[in-house]
């Protein structure tokens, strides 16, 4: 088991990429604490980890408010006793033209995409350090490389997202905390089925505009960023810091 008695937070792990990753983390040993705003999908991830063997607790909170992420370091320290992994995963997703995008929709963008994971991050920075390392990893995007049209506030906050985790990689290095990126392309979440139905696109629609630009002509799985938190948050990643591993199908080597 490559994570066996590791204690790990995933955020926004009440769906999708955070809950599969919930999964696998604990298959591989890991207890969990899942940390989702929709405390039934939390409760879910919770139920799901536990059905197949797991250890699980869930956290209602908003990583956007640095209260609530100081909740979820505290709850999983009075439930597990120690912080090994952080997985900042919780995402707000705001699609649009800078010219149309409103005070409001920066706040919240920047909000949960910035400042959550920089909340969290302080949050668990004293356990880590006491317990004499650990590993984070962010979720970024690969629209942190590229330009799409009409995704200005979205690809801003997690362009933002790579320089934070190199700065916190330097930073953190001398208390053997490693941390990294991860950048998903195209994954089929419940967050991109929200998309495909504000743009009215069929799961062939989405197939067609999305998965036909990756190598496999298709779109991703959860479970396949999962397996690339996996390896970040190990020990098979020890040397590995400051750096962005893209799991994307190809989407961005064209």
């Amino acid at each position: 088991m490559r994570v066996k008695d590791k204690v790990a937070i995933i955020t926004g792990s009440g769906s999708g990429i955070g809950r599969a990753t919930s999964q696998l983390l604990a298959e591989e040993g890991a207890k969990i604490v899942v940390a989702d705003i929709n405390p039934a999908g939390a409760n879910e991830t919770v139920r799901l980890v536990q059905e197949a063997g797991g250890e699980a607790v869930a956290v209602e909170a908003d990583v956007s408010k640095e209260a609530d992420a100081q909740k979820i370091a505290d709850t999983t320290l009075d439930s597990f006793g120690k912080i090994d992994i952080l997985v900042n995963n919780a995402a707000a997703f705001i699609f649009k033209r800078v010219e149309n995008t409103t005070e409001e929709d920066w706040d919240k963008i920047l909000g949960v995409n910035v400042k959550g994971p920089a909340f969290c991050v302080k949050a668990v920075i004293p356990a880590m350090k006491t317990g004499g390392g650990g590993a984070i990893v962010n979720i970024a995007s690969i629209s942190a490389f590229i330009a799409q049209p009409d995704y200005v506030p979205y690809n801003t906050s997690k362009s933002a997202i790579l320089n934070f985790t190199r700065c916190l990689a330097m930073d953190l290095a001398p208390f053997n905390i490693r941390v990294n990126s991860l950048c998903p392309g195209v994954i089929h979440t419940p967050a991109l089925e929200r998309v495909m139905a504000d743009m009215n696109f069929s799961l062939e629609d989405a197939n067609k505009h999305w998965g036909e630009a990756c190598f496999f002509n298709r779109l991703g799985k959860p479970s396949e960023i999962a397996h690339g938190i996996l390896f970040l948050a190990s020990d098979d990643a020890s040397f590995v810091t400051g750096t962005a591993l893209v799991v994307d199908g190809g989407y961005t080597a064209q």
